[in-house]
Formats: C-alpha cells, structure tokens, sequence
C-alpha cells in the first residue's frame, strides 16, 4: 500500500522551529549535571564539562537565536494586548491531533519529543497570537485568486476517491475469523485496533482517510472502489497481507470552478503570505529590539 499520510498541522510554524534543539539540550544537561563523569569509553572518562561544551559549540548558536526569537515575539505578543482564547487554541489543538492520525498517535509523537501538552498549548497560543498581528499586515485580492485558479486549474479538479478503513493481518485464516466477528456485529474499530498488523491505522480504527485511484496496492483499490459504502469486504490479499476493508464514503469525479475552489486557493495564498510576511515582522523585530550576546 501507498503512503497515506495525513497533511500534518502547522505545529510550531513560527517561533519554535528550534524548540526540539531546546529539548535534546537540556534533556543533556540535566542528565551531565548529575555527575562529573558521563560516559567512560574504555577507560577513557567523558566530563560534564567536555559535554557542556560540545553541546554548546554544536547546538548553542541555534537554540540561543531560538530563544531570542521567541522572547522577541512573545514581547510584542504582550506589548499589542493580542488575547487567545482557550477555544481557539483547543479548535487548533483538534486539528493537530487529526492530522496525527488521533489523540493517542499525538501523545506519542510529543512523549518521542519529550514534549508535553501543556508545552503544545503554548506553542498554539503564541503561534495563533502572531498570527493575528501578521494578518493585519496582509491583503488577499480576487485578482490573485483568480490568478492562481487559472494557473492551477487541474490541481483542484475533484479526483474519484473513497474513504475507506481496514484491517490488516497476515494471514487469510485470521483475517476470515475477524470477518465473522464484523458479521456477528462486532465494532469495526474495536477490532482494527486489537488485531491489525498496520500500526499507522490501527490506533485509529483502522481509518485510512480518503484516497484516489493508483494509490494503493492494485487488488485493495479494486475492492474499495467497487465495494458499497457500509459493506466489509471478505478477506483481500496483497503484498502486505491480508486485508478487511470498509468504505465509508464516496467522491465522484469533477471538474473544479473558481467559486468551489475559492475557499482553498485563499486559504493557500493566505498561509503563503504570512509566512513571507512572518520573516519581514522579525527583521522589524530585530531592528528594533537591544539584544546583548554573552555566549
């Protein structure tokens, strides 16, 4: 089966591109500041202070610029009284934890990080704060839609896709038991989670998202574009296994129009700005603000 990745959120989109070097180095200094001798290589001690320094050489121009970005912007945060609401970053938060294939999937990839969840609020705040102040600084016209529609035409030309779910096991035996469990009325999801070999899906029941033709291997996508929305298909074989498939929903092929591809073009264009624009607000930043290096 193809990569069915999921478009991930902006999560740290602006201020924390450096934030896991924050992590990794002070994870390293909290571990070598508990004894003088870090690591011993055949005899060969390594200090607390030889690893102080070659984390610093190595990672401390990046997380200094990191942090000095970060109190730049968090004070102009402060000083133009932007205000976000615990609904909005919660909004914001759900579109993440979407885009990470569910909650649990979300929590794994902060705990890999050694990140947590309030550290992600945060994130989101200040993100969502900066946000605010740069689309004050940015104008979409209907010309550049327009621009960018006839320039992209079959870019937004609605491919035939389904959303479809599976199981995933190796062998037809198995995958025929945990059909009759589907017959006998058992949860889909339930199933998918306890028994599936496909670890992407299985923390999220088993759902694969929408997908078109060519993405998958030949004998599922047969199945899942002649399947009837609501019916499990009995077991099918591909080079991965075998599978147990559901779709869920169907999209017909169809020719976009400027007005059903406004939203998305605007969307683009906008996220497009603001990053170009993000990158001017800091130099302004920067020229404004007395920054004293001591490192």
């Amino acid at each position: 089966m193809s990569d069915n990745n999921q478009k991930k959120g902006k999560l740290f989109l602006y201020v924390f591109s450096g934030g896991l070097l924050l992590v990794a180095l002070g994870i390293l200094l909290a571990v070598g500041m508990k004894k003088d001798v870090v690591a011993n290589v055949n005899g060969e001690a390594i200090t607390r202070d030889e690893l102080h320094e070659k984390l610093v050489t190595t990672y401390g121009s990046d997380v200094l610029n990191s942090m000095i970005t970060e109190a730049m912007v968090r004070q102009e945060v402060e000083k133009q009284n932007i205000e976000v609401t615990d609904e909005e970053i919660e909004e914001q938060l759900a579109t993440y934890t979407e885009a990470y294939g569910g909650e649990d999937a979300f929590l794994s990839v902060l705990e890999s990080y050694g990140l947590t969840m309030d550290d992600v609020k945060k994130d989101i705040s200040l993100n969502l704060a900066t946000d605010k102040i740069l689309e004050e600084r940015i104008s979409i016209e209907d010309e550049e839609i327009e621009t960018y529609f006839d320039e992209n035409k079959e870019s937004f030309d609605q491919r035939e896709q389904v959303k479809a779910r599976h199981i995933l096991v190796e062998d037809e035996k198995t995958a025929t038991e945990i059909y009759e469990k589907l017959e006998a009325g058992e949860d889909f999801a339930e199933l998918a989670n306890e028994f599936s070999t496909d670890s992407v899906s299985s923390a999220n029941g088993g759902e694969l998202g929408f997908f078109g033709k060519g993405e998958m291997a030949e004998e599922f996508e047969k199945v899942a574009f002649s399947l009837p929305i609501g019916e499990v298909s009995e077991p099918v074989e591909t080079e991965f296994g075998f599978h147990l498939i559901e779709v869920q929903e169907k999209q017909e092929e169809e020719e976009a129009t400027l007005e059903t591809a406004r939203s998305d073009i605007e969307d683009m264009l906008r996220e497009q700005k603001l990053q170009e624009e993000y990158y001017i607000w800091l130099e302004e930043l920067n020229a404004q603000s007395d920054v004293e290096y001591s490192l």
